[in-house]
């Protein structure tokens, strides 16, 4: 599953957004019809999970955590415990909680960010502030993805 891109939208007046088409057709293509809402852990916004996906992470999480460790089941049970389970309606839309839009700062204009398997919500002043300088992008990316061993290109 691969949700690419980045796409300008709006809210109404009740908090509702429209899916993009083109991350419901990934949606659709998947047979997935839930999805999982939950506020980003270090960025100020909102991540929507496919429910699949989302079992999955629980899955991941929940095998490297002790059940009888106080600080894991803490960790997981704030995890867990701030979600929301949802389901488009019949044109698309789905509803963003007055306590997520305060979360994520979210008033009318949003963006959706395609994020690999899940998909990322911004108000989009926030996702301006969070973007990197091009030159700052360029080197971290280069330090990450670049060669140091000359050998390797051959």
């Amino acid at each position: 599953m691969r949700f690419l891109g980045n796409i300008e939208a709006k809210t109404d007046a009740k908090g509702r957004a429209f899916l993009p088409a083109a991350f419901r057709k990934v949606l659709q293509l998947n047979s997935e019809e839930r999805l999982v809402l939950r506020k980003d852990v270090f960025q100020p916004c909102l991540v929507l999970y496919p429910e699949s996906v989302w079992n999955e992470q629980m899955d991941q999480m929940r095998a490297r955590l002790n059940r009888w460790n106080r600080q894991h089941q803490q960790v997981f049970r704030q995890f867990v415990s701030e979600v929301e389970l949802l389901t488009l309606d019949g044109n698309g839309r789905f509803l963003i909680p007055k306590r997520y839009q305060r979360m994520a700062e979210i008033e009318q204009d949003i963006k959706f960010v395609g994020m690999g398997d899940t998909i990322e919500i911004w108000s989009n002043k926030k996702a301006e502030e969070q973007r990197m300088k091009p030159e700052d992008f360029e080197a971290a990316l280069e330090d990450l993805m670049g060669s140091t061993d000359a050998k390797s290109e051959e």
